[in-house]
């Protein structure tokens, strides 16, 4: 693919991948109905300084490790495809019928920036999916680290658009992403697109 198809098929898939209710939704619709909008926010940014701490990590490894290692790369490669495949069968097969919201925290306010942050860091899964998604829509030739580290800002400047959309409308938007069909549906619809690129990280090469 050209550097213009990996970023347009790049940016399809993450912003579909971004509207699908999950934990990240679930505190930042918690947060701006229990608390306020500024709150929100800030459980917004705490989870995207997450995402750029990921990012950093993976960039760096992730271009240590395959620019040196064919094995490295196979092993990844197929690793991925693996567990992409597993999430997408596993949307597809048994999608929610509910959106897990988080119960009030103790007493006191808590700080939701550092809630946010430290959700996103505490959770490997984000480190996994970044390494098994976002090799395959960087371009041949590009260098690993900057474009992976790239793409991750890219996902993260959809996601704080996604969070003050949120925000904004929380009770008319919160109420439709609660829905039973809606969740189910975008479930079905992320597990197909999963699918689809578990096949192409698969046949992919070095």
């Amino acid at each position: 693919m050209s550097i213009t198809e990996s970023l347009l098929a790049y940016f399809v898939a993450v912003t579909v991948l971004t509207l699908t209710p999950g934990m990240d939704t679930a505190l930042i619709l918690r947060t701006a109905s229990v608390e306020n909008r500024a709150q929100a926010m800030k459980a917004a940014l705490g989870i995207s300084t997450g995402c750029l701490l990921w990012g950093a990590a993976v960039a760096l490894g992730l271009g240590a490790l395959l620019a040196v290692s064919e094995l490295a790369f196979t092993v990844l490669k197929y690793c991925g495809a693996a567990y992409l495949c597993w999430l997408g069968l596993g949307m597809l097969l048994k999608p929610r019928t509910a959106l897990a919201i988080e119960a009030p925290a103790g007493k006191g306010r808590p700080n939701w920036f550092i809630k946010g942050l430290l959700g996103n860091l505490l959770n490997p899964k984000i480190g996994i999916f970044y390494v098994s998604f976002l090799p395959q829509f960087i371009p041949q030739g590009q260098p690993l680290a900057l474009w992976t580290f790239g793409l991750v800002g890219v996902h993260v400047a959809i996601g704080l658009v996604w969070a003050a959309t949120l925000i904004g409308v929380t009770r008319q938007l919160g109420r439709f992403l609660k829905r039973r069909t809606v969740i189910q549906w975008l479930d079905r619809a992320t597990g197909s697109i999963f699918l689809v690129f578990a096949t192409k990280l698969a046949l992919s090469r070095q």
